[in-house]
Order: structure tokens, then C-alpha cells, then sequence
């Protein structure tokens, strides 16, 4: 099932010639992208530990020297990681618009925006040697589906400083009518939203403290009870651009007082949206609240695939690996998807988890590419509704109780006992005598 996703998501002619139609000044010779990609993968699948092993497992094939490859690795082009991660996204959608999927907006395309920081790396280049602090090596600011669970697309960031609402101005220009796009309050600026306004698209965006200036403001609405609160709306208007003429009337405030304060404290939130009118503010409430999901997906993003390589320290190299792991997760969540399908009659709840997925690919996929020759393995058909019931009848031959999520108790809220000196900290103990003395006090 992963190969003949991956066959259809990525085949090594597109991304050739995806590199053709987006790259700037790099040029193929000897070694072509999809090469660069193909070791990349394997470190991200787990099967390499670095991408150094991985190059010398295809030393055979690896037409030119290690100091070439990494030289043609640190100057990939951001332009074309973005190219490469919406590309092979539009490619998985056809196969997934043939299943039943639940809209989270029906007869809307639920967009959500944030940032995700690439930790600290080694300090293998010459420039970073003798540096005391950490050295960041950028950022990208990630476009998601939660209903299909695909990274749509994403805007690399060489520069870890740059303000992540430089990339998201890159990124709502991919914006269409009939999507909504979901923001924290970082993205509630004049630029950001009337950019995705001038567009058709919709948004339902956190309002930030400091936000755009308001030209009016309705009356506020009866409050309502919903889930988690109360919540009411009114109507505001401001000015973009300094230009009079393009003043929205239309948009509208929603103010929800919640019943228990978040984790900030915060009592109140306040969003900012120009959804139509029909779509109600407990609609809008509750819709925000499904902003967690993009955290939860950088999480399974970290725990199952390799995609913060720390051994690759300039900016391009690691965003490169990064890219590089979002390929395969759209294949692991187009392959959640087709799973809980195909088990629907038998396991209606059925919630497949991505990550015991990922272990379950990642622990057999090596063994059959050293296994079977390569003109034995499976190919994507090209019509996508026969390779979907292509995978429907081998995903029926999985274990769901293998699969399926492990569902765990509230966590236990812990008490911050705040900073303590460097010998408390440096302390140790056994944890064997532990164990015994509190048996004797039992």
C-alpha cells in the first residue's frame, strides 16, 4: 500500500520535472533531484540515520562525489520545496475525493495556518564551530487539511528570526474561493486578511491585542450558550490599505466566554471572520476550536518520521529535510483514511493511528525493497478510483485492532515547582532503594 502511494505521490519523472519547471539557478547534470529526494526519504522513513548512510548504501548508483551531493543539498531553493509539497498533495487529492469524508465545514475546504521552528542543529559547518548558543536553521509556515489530513502546502524560512507573517503573506496567495482559512492571533493583521478577503476565501482568525484599527462596531448580539461558553457576535468595519473604497462591512466579531480558562489564563477569546452570515458564531466557535489539530500533526510529524535532522545544519539542507518528511506523512494519512474505510461495515468507529501505521511501513518497507527486484514492485495506476480500490482491498487485510489508536485517561494536571539551584538539580538517586522504602512504608 505505501509503494503504490508513494508511486502515485511522488514519481520520480514529476519531481524531475517539478525541479525543471521551479528551479532558479540550480541546474541537473549528473545528479538529478529525484535522486536528492529519494535519499532524503529514506533518512525521513527511518531507514537511514543520516544522509551520509543513506549515499553510501547507493554508492553504486551515486553518480558523482559526497561533497557534490551535499553542495547540491544546502542550495535547494525554497521555491521548490513549496512546489514539491503542494504538488504531490494535488496528485493524493483525487484519490481521496472518491471516499466518504466528513467535512468539518460542509461545502467548505477547512484551511489551517501556522509555523513550525526547526530545533537546534549541530554545529558541523565551519561558521557555527566555537558557538556557545543554539543554532536555528529556519522555519516554515504549514498550510493543513483536517479533513484529509494532507499538508496542502508549506513556505520555507532560511532565516529563523523572520516573522512567520512574511511567510504566511507567500502562503495565502494559493488561497481560493470556498476555503477557510483558521489563524491564531499572530496572523490578524490588515495584510493577511485582506488578502485572503480579495480572494474569496474566508477566515476565522484569533483577534491579536494590537489589532487592525476599527472604523465601527455594531451592536453586540444576544449571547448564546454553546460547549464550552457563551458567545455573542457584532458587526465591524475598518479601512485597507488607506483606501476608503475598500472598507468591509461584512465581517464580523465573535466574542466567546469560556467556562474554564485556558492554560494563558485567558477568560475571553475573541475571533475575527468574514464567513457568510448563514454560517452561525457557535458555528465559527466551534470550528476554531479544531486549530489544535495542526499542533497534534507537527507532533506525529517529529514522532513518527525523521523530519528535524539535526546533522544537516545550513538553512537549505534542513528545510530540505523537513519537506522532505511531509511527503511520506500524506502517503501515511492517505493510508489512515483508505484503512478506516475499508474496515467501516466491521469497525465503524474504527480511528487508525498514524503512528503505529508508520511503524508498521517502516518495518517492513526496507526489507521489501533489498527483497523484491525493482521491476516487481507494484506501479499507482493512473486512474485514481482504480488504485483507491486497489487499496481498499489490501488495506482490508489489516488487523484494525493492530492499527487502531490506544485511547488514554485526562492528563493530571502537575504542580510547576519552579527553578531550584544547580546541586539540587545535579542530584541523583536509585531508583531500585526508591522503590524498596516506599514498599516498606506500605
Amino acid at each position: 500500500m505505501a509503494r503504490l502511494a508513494l508511486d502515485q505521490a511522488l514519481p520520480a519523472q514529476w519531481i524531475d520535472e517539478v525541479f525543471e519547471q521551479n528551479r532558479q539557478r540550480q541546474y541537473p547534470r549528473e545528479l538529478l533531484f529525484s535522486s536528492i529526494v529519494e535519499l532524503m526519504s529514506l533518512v525521513a522513513l527511518g531507514l537511514s540515520p543520516s544522509l551520509h548512510a543513506a549515499a553510501r548504501k547507493m554508492a553504486d548508483r551515486l553518480p558523482v562525489s559526497m561533497a557534490a551531493l551535499y553542495a547540491k543539498v544546502k542550495r535547494t531553493e525554497p521555491a521548490l520545496l513549496r512546489a514539491l509539497v503542494s504538488g504531490s498533495a494535488q496528485r493524493l487529492e483525487p484519490v481521496l475525493a472518491a471516499l466518504d469524508i466528513e467535512q468539518s465545514l460542509p461545502g467548505w475546504q477547512v484551511r489551517l495556518i501556522d509555523g513550525n521552528h526547526l530545533p537546534a542543529s549541530e554545529k558541523r559547518l565551519a561558521e557555527l564551530r566555537g558557538l556557545r548558543g543554539a543554532a536555528l536553521p529556519g522555519h516554515t509556515l504549514v498550510a493543513y487539511d483536517p479533513d484529509s489530513s494532507l499538508v496542502c502546502d508549506i513556505v520555507a524560512c532560511e532565516d529563523a528570526y523572520e516573522s512567520e507573517r512574511v511567510g504566511a503573506a507567500q502562503l495565502i496567495d494559493s488561497a481560493q474561493p470556498g476555503q477557510a482559512w483558521i489563524g491564531d492571533r499572530h496572523f490578524c493583521t490588515a495584510a493577511l486578511l485582506g488578502g485572503l478577503h480579495a480572494r474569496g476565501a474566508g477566515f476565522i482568525v484569533r483577534e491579536h491585542a494590537k489589532h487592525p484599527r476599527l472604523q465601527q462596531q455594531g451592536a453586540w448580539s444576544t449571547p448564546s450558550a454553546t460547549e464550552t461558553g457563551q458567545v455573542r457576535e457584532q458587526s465591524i468595519e475598518l479601512i485597507l490599505d488607506g483606501n476608503e473604497s475598500n472598507s468591509c462591512a461584512n465581517w464580523r466579531r465573535i466574542e466567546i466566554e469560556l467556562h474554564t480558562p485556558t492554560d494563558s489564563g485567558d477568560q475571553t477569546i475573541t475571533l475575527w471572520s468574514n464567513l457568510p452570515s448563514a454560517i452561525t458564531a457557535q458555528t465559527i466557535a466551534q470550528l476554531y476550536r479544531k486549530r489544535w489539530r495542526i499542533e497534534g500533526m507537527f507532533g506525529r510529524l517529529e514522532s513518527m518520521l525523521n523530519s528535524e535532522i539535526k546533522t544537516l545544519g545550513h538553512p537549505r539542507a534542513a528545510l530540505l529535510g523537513f519537506a522532505v518528511a511531509v511527503l511520506p506523512y500524506n502517503v501515511l494519512s492517505l493510508l489512515k483514511v483508505v484503512t478506516e474505510q475499508a474496515h467501516r461495515t466491521t469497525h465503524p468507529t474504527l480511528d487508525v493511528s498514524t503512528y503505529h501505521l508508520g511503524l508498521e511501513v517502516a518495518s517492513s518497507y526496507g526489507s521489501m525493497l533489498v527483497l523484491v527486484p525493482s521491476e516487481h514492485l507494484p506501479c499507482a495506476d493512473v486512474d485514481p478510483q482504480r488504485l483507491l480500490l486497489r487499496l481498499l482491498r489490501l488495506a482490508s487485510g489489516l488487523s484494525p485492532k493492530q492499527l487502531a489508536t490506544s485511547k488514554r485517561g485526562p492528563k493530571k494536571s502537575q504542580v510547576n515547582e519552579g527553578y531550584v539551584d544547580g546541586a539540587t538539580a545535579r542530584a541523583h538517586v536509585s531508583t531500585a532503594r526508591l522503590i524498596a522504602e516506599q514498599g516498606k512504608r506500605r
